[in-house]
């Protein structure tokens, strides 16, 4: 499924968040022009923040860990916000691991000030006079969480080439969140942290 020409490019920069909004029909592009760099995703209802798109939910709503192609994204209130269109990019993304946080790294023994995704959600946010008080568990696109036979988790490099990329539609009007994942002390990321880019415009 392909963009019309007519839409807006937004640049992620590495270990940072930006926001765009979409209306019910667009078409949401978020890739990894450098490749291997983890983006995570939130989505928030237009008008009511406090309904956004629930890793959760989603996982209750598709009946599997992770997301496929075709699959929705629900919000806390189990209504579809976005729904995965096409993906070219090896398909590993993850719906288990919560946004970095300053926590986060104090507990790998970063010390001091430490960029995170749950720091770029809130800025992000404030750039269209956005608030809200919690910080959804994402969708951690190109990231590569395996579970073992046993339970226990295996953090992977993201295997996603330059330039894969993930197309979402729009079910509600939204404001989509994209984080590049500052996690540079965890091997998610590849060799170094890099861009994404977001596009967003109505479907041909």
């Amino acid at each position: 499924m392909e963009l019309t020409s007519s839409i807006t490019r937004v640049t992620v920069p590495a270990k940072q968040g930006r926001a765009v909004r979409a209306r019910a029909g667009d078409l949401v592009r978020v890739s990894t022009p450098e490749g291997a760099q983890v983006g995570d995703l939130f989505a928030f209802v237009a008008g009511d923040p406090a309904e956004h798109l629930s890793a959760a939910h989603t996982r209750g709503h598709v009946n599997r860990l992770f997301p496929g192609v075709g699959e929705q994204f629900v919000t806390t209130r189990r209504r579809p916000v976005l729904t995965l269109v096409a993906d070219t990019s090896p398909g590993r993304h993850d719906m288990l691991i919560p946004a970095c946080d300053p926590a986060r790294y104090q507990r790998l023994g970063h010390p001091g000030w430490h960029a995170s995704c749950a720091e770029n959600l809130a800025t992000a946010l404030e750039g269209l006079d956005i608030g809200t008080a919690t910080v959804p568990q994402p969708v951690n696109l190109f990231m590569d969480i395996r579970v073992s036979p046993t339970g226990e988790l295996e953090w992977r490099s993201s295997p996603a080439p330059a330039g894969a990329a993930v197309t979402l539609r729009a079910e509600l009007d939204c404001v989509v969140v994209v984080s590049a994942c500052p996690q540079d002390l965890v091997g998610i990321n590849g060799t170094e942290t890099g861009p994404l880019l977001i596009e967003v415009g109505a479907a041909q």
